[in-house]
């Protein structure tokens, strides 16, 4: 069993950074479905495993193998294809999501260099980003005018059982989305957490072209999509095979740093 850690404000320090680039990223990623729709927002974010990779080459952990390199390629060429059979394209929507690119990128590689360099586990990554979290979201809740209004809308709805119960399955998932999020990077790599999410991607834009409507299928986008999971399982596969070739005493992932 783990020691409990006391909190320390150098490691709060140290992961200022990480909670500025998350809440940047959910912001932005918010901000971007005013004007894109669910399926192709998912898309634009699947080039962040492209933004990761180019990030990870800057670092200098090494070149990645070629399946990995070209599954990432084509991954991202997958949402330039959907992208164009977008015809309900809004140029503020798309810099928004791309914003969120940026900001997911940054802080995923952050979460990576904690969890080997600092020795910190998901648990300690939540932990800290929650309570460095909590001075962003309240400026922005009275920022945006949602506080006076958000208690109003909470407690009209706090009688509704139904309300309750969909408010808690949403807060036990955030949670269980967020742990195994940090835990995916720690023990895998930056790069892995994001080709994991473009698989997961896939049943949330088909579910975004089945139930919530509005969104113009086109033979386009739907090529794209294609291409786009396509490129996610041929990344599976790669590192699946790089894993069988790597000896197990000297296991070392090019995209993810030993734990030591």
């Amino acid at each position: 069993m783990s020691k409990r850690k006391d909190f320390s404000w150098i490691t709060a320090k140290k992961l200022l950074p990480v909670s500025i680039f998350y809440n940047a990223n959910v912001g932005f990623a918010l901000a971007s479905l005013k004007g894109v729709n669910i399926p192709m927002y998912i898309a634009i974010k699947r080039i962040t495993p492209l933004a990761v990779l180019v990030a990870g080459c800057m670092r200098g952990k090494g070149k990645p193998p070629t399946q990995v390199i070209l599954s990432v390629i084509c991954t991202a060429t997958g949402v330039l294809i959907a992208a164009l059979g977008d015809f309900s394209f809004d140029l503020y929507g798309y810099c928004m999501a791309l914003t969120s690119v940026f900001f997911q990128t940054m802080y995923l590689i952050l979460v990576e260099k904690s969890g080997a360099e600092d020795g910190l586990s998901s648990v300690d990554l939540m932990f800290y980003n929650s309570i460095l979290s909590l001075p962003f979201l309240f400026f922005l809740i009275i920022a945006t005018g949602e506080f006076p209004h958000s208690l109003t809308v909470l407690s009209a709805k706090a009688a509704s059982l139904t309300f309750g119960v969909i408010l808690v399955i949403s807060l036990v998932m955030g949670i269980v989305l967020n742990f195994t999020m940090f835990w995916c990077t720690i023990v895998n790599s930056a790069l892995t957490t994001t080709i994991v999410g473009v698989l997961k991607g896939v049943g949330s834009t088909t579910l975004g072209f089945v139930l919530l409507g509005g969104v113009e299928v086109h033979a386009l986008n739907v090529t794209g999509l294609v291409i786009n999971t396509f490129g996610g399982v041929w990344y599976s596969y790669a590192k699946y095979k790089q894993k069988r070739k790597t000896p197990r005493k000297i296991q070392h992932d090019v995209e993810s740093h030993a734990h030591k």
